[in-house]
């Protein structure tokens, strides 16, 4: 552009478990000003997790309504729309684009046994229950495969074909968070080649032609008429309706950028868009991940490369179920129960005070133990049935303990997907970009460095990340960016140092946290066999 162009902006939508955060970001990276909204989930017997469509549409509204109720830019130079969104979970839609059901959360595992028979059979792969044939094809083909716990995209299509066949026929497009959304805002169904890919239905092998395998679609029993169209991923779905522009007050000149996943998005916002440039998550869930150049898949450890937001690239895929999740259903659950029917309301310094109080715990945390692992796990055990809480509790334990022990629960696990990670990576990272709310905590941060013995970069405005990295894909999409340009715009507050007094502590704590899993897991697969036990 000639002289000194106007500056323009991007509302970029990060649509999470917990609700959206609705940014306005400059097409530099700059967050001008952002707002949150909340939302529910649905938990229904027999391991169902959903959620509302319309209350997405409806918070995403009222908060693109406030944002835009400040008057901080001109309307006019909002020139895109670029939404991220929770992954692998499904909003069956009609041809109007109206939902016909509550979404299927990724944290939704009813689709298990439908799956199961879909991916074994005939000769089977001891241990992982695969059919040799099928595993095969379907790692070479799309670099992962449909997880046996129904907690995919397929797995939920499944459930919702034998469950709900008044569903499955009514259903025009079965659509992931941010193509609904993305549907909603141009009237186009459609998919991105990395939105599409928890399908397990798409030939990865060529990013520049990504494409439905027929093979593979036969083999799910899925309607390929059912699936959106595919279109590149990081480019245009088309401008805003005039319907819709007039409802959120905007220009008919915007553009929606494809949607992607908030893992994608998130090592985008963290600025790691290198090869190896390593990036920890925790928000609800958490991941550790980087972008590798090659597409292979660890099996036994739930480990794939798949194809990124980036164009043409490759993302190291791993997923912590619940990390985050964990201090709130700590709040809801122990800490602020005021009797069997209510919870007290958390204060807004709630992050704060558990800080100091876990503080108050040594490292360690006097011998207790934490598992996260409240809605089972998947990287590096793909284990449905496995349940958390404390162990080697006594009379002298306190409850700083049990506050700090969750802090280091979340960062064993995330140590154990980090020997895992390293090892598909085939280097050892030289430190972390930690992202997510659990980076707004300094204590979070050290113990992190502490737990995974690696320096821990604590990004600015941590819980951003996914919103600035959905507004640096539509930067790049509409030419106001390089790829290459964004990790100078991602700044690191802190850079916290592993502290050489705790790693015999930890290092103890991570033998016992590992050997727990290998000798309870057979228990936890006898209490959890459907009927469901504790969800």
């Amino acid at each position: 552009m000639d002289g000194n162009p106007a500056p323009t902006f991007v509302l970029a939508i990060d649509l999470g478990t917990g609700g959206p955060k609705i940014a306005l970001v400059s097409t530099e990276g700059e967050v001008i000003a952002h707002t949150v909204r909340r939302n529910g989930l649905i938990l229904v017997p027999g391991g169902g997790v959903e959620q509302d469509p319309e209350e997405w549409w409806s918070s995403i509204v009222d908060g693109i309504g406030e944002l835009l109720g400040r008057q901080l830019v001109p309307v006019r130079d909002i020139v895109a729309i670029s939404i991220t969104a929770q992954w692998m979970a499904t909003v069956p839609v009609d041809e109007t684009g109206t939902p016909l059901a509550n979404a299927v959360s990724w944290m939704d595992d009813r689709g298990s046994r439908y799956v199961k028979k879909v991916t074994g059979g005939g000769l089977s792969i001891p241990t992982v229950g695969y059919n040799a044939r099928k595993l095969r094809r379907w790692l070479q083909v799309t670099g992962g495969v449909p997880s046996r716990t129904g907690k995919d995209s397929v797995g939920h299509i499944l459930w919702l074909k034998h469950e709900r066949p008044g569903v499955y026929r009514d259903t025009y497009k079965f659509l992931e968070p941010m193509d609904f959304l993305n549907m909603r805002l141009t009237g186009r169904f459609a998919a991105s080649y990395d939105s599409i890919v928890g399908h397990w239905v798409t030939d990865n092998r060529d990013l520049s032609r990504v494409a439905y395998d027929e093979e593979l679609l036969s083999w799910t029993g899925i309607d390929r008429d059912k699936l959106p169209d595919l279109l590149p991923t990081g480019s245009v779905v088309g401008p805003i309706t005039p319907e819709r522009a007039k409802e959120l007050g905007l220009g008919e000149h915007v553009q929606v950028i494809t949607g992607t996943g908030d893992t994608s998005s998130a090592g985008i916002g963290a600025g790691a868009v290198r090869d190896f440039d390593g990036h920890l998550y925790v928000g609800t869930s958490s991941w550790l991940s980087c972008h590798v150049p090659f597409k292979k898949t660890d099996l036994l450890h739930n480990i794939t490369s798949l194809p990124s937001g980036i164009p043409s690239r490759y993302w190291v895929a791993t997923e912590q179920d619940v990390a985050g999740a964990s201090l709130t259903w700590l709040i809801d659950n122990v800490l602020l129960a005021d009797d069997a029917l209510s919870v007290v309301d958390a204060p807004d310094d709630m992050l704060e005070s558990l800080n100091g109080l876990a503080a108050s715990s040594p490292p360690g945390s006097n011998g207790v133990l934490f598992f996260p692992w409240l809605n089972g796990e998947r990287t590096p055990v793909d284990d449905h049935r496995i349940r958390g809480g404390w162990i080697n509790l006594g009379l002298g334990t306190q409850r700083a303990d049990l506050v700090r022990a969750v802090f280091e629960g979340v960062a064993l696990n995330a140590r154990w997907m980090l020997v895992y990670a390293e090892r598909f990576a085939k280097r050892r990272f030289d430190g972390l970009t930690y992202i997510g709310g659990g980076a707004l905590s300094p204590l979070w941060c050290q113990v992190m460095a502490d737990v995974l013995d690696r320096p821990i970069r604590q990004a600015a405005e941590p819980r951003l990340a996914n919103v600035r990295g959905a507004a640096f894909s539509a930067a790049v999409a509409l030419g106001y960016l390089r790829w290459e340009d964004i990790p100078t715009r991602v700044a690191i507050t802190e850079t916290f140092t592993p502290d050489p007094s705790t790693r015999a502590t930890y290092d103890r704590a991570f033998e016992a946290f590992t050997e727990y899993y290998k000798r309870t897991k057979g228990i936890f697969a006898t209490l959890n066999r459907h009927p469901r036990g504790p969800s």
